[in-house]
């Protein structure tokens, strides 16, 4: 099996075999929640207007995201800032935010600047193609393995899918060092991205919607028992989980 680790959308067009589109902070960690706390799907999309469509046409329910620059129906402000949820939008891009939610049943659409983007650049070569993070690290792996694959490809999709970011990094060092056979050190792994920058916008008091519970929460490595495996149906791509049954990883 061979092991390939590439960064951001451009790494994420070059993917082959199984993939998994790895973005920590935080669209699939909020994706995974959204999971556990019993949404039956997401509905990945690239834009915010899709979004909104969809969710008109009753293909969804809930709509969960973030853009780079806030989009807006109405006036926007003076200085809009990346990352926040898009006027119209039920929920941000926020594990914290969606954790004491009950979404039993509901079909989620959600739209982000860096992991849904990667999961459509992805979409095209890949065998098999699963939305990672840390909390679902370790049935991830599973899931890759599943399949005996002879090519597997992690996409760390970094701040936007342009800028590299250690959390996304780190979690495809950790994916490859547990599908290599090696138990990984999820304590270094957590100093390691509370040590970087990326953690100080989440205390940012301008940016009210990066919670630091986001990064508590993302950084719980191995907190679900699942992966979100993506297929596409009616040319949408749709996550839902996966429970790995096979023996678990040392």
């Amino acid at each position: 099996m061979e092991i390939s680790i590439y960064s951001l959308l451009e790494g994420a067009k070059r993917a082959t075999g199984t993939v998994a589109v790895i973005d920590v902070f935080r669209a699939f960690t909020t994706a995974a929640v959204a999971l556990a706390n019993g949404a039956s799907s997401i509905v990945m999309v690239r834009t915010v207007e899709e979004a909104l469509a969809l969710r008109d046409a009753g293909i969804g329910q809930i709509c969960m995201g973030e853009v780079r620059g806030r989009a807006w129906r109405h006036q926007p402000p003076v200085s809009p800032l990346r990352g926040e949820a898009p006027d119209g939008f039920d929920f941000g891009n926020s594990p914290f935010e969606v954790s004491g939610v009950d979404l039993r049943g509901q079909t989620i659409i959600q739209r982000t600047s860096a992991g849904t983007q990667g999961i459509f650049a992805a979409a095209n070569q890949a065998d098999r193609l699963y939305a990672a993070s840390l909390v679902t690290a370790g049935a991830t792996v599973r899931a890759l393995l599943s399949g005996s694959p002879s090519q597997v490809s992690l996409v760390a999709m970094g701040d936007n899918g342009i800028k590299r970011t250690d959390e996304d990094e780190l979690c495809a060092i950790h994916l490859r060092n547990r599908l290599e056979g090696r138990p990984g050190d999820p304590d270094a792994i957590r100093r390691l991205i509370l040590a970087g920058s990326e953690v100080e916008r989440f205390s940012d008091p301008a940016r009210p919607y990066l919670h630091p519970e986001d990064v508590n929460i993302a950084l719980d490595i191995d907190r679900y028992d699942f992966a979100v495996r993506v297929e596409f149906e009616n040319g949408r791509p749709i996550g839902r989980t996966r429970e790995m049954v096979i023996p678990r990883l040392p």
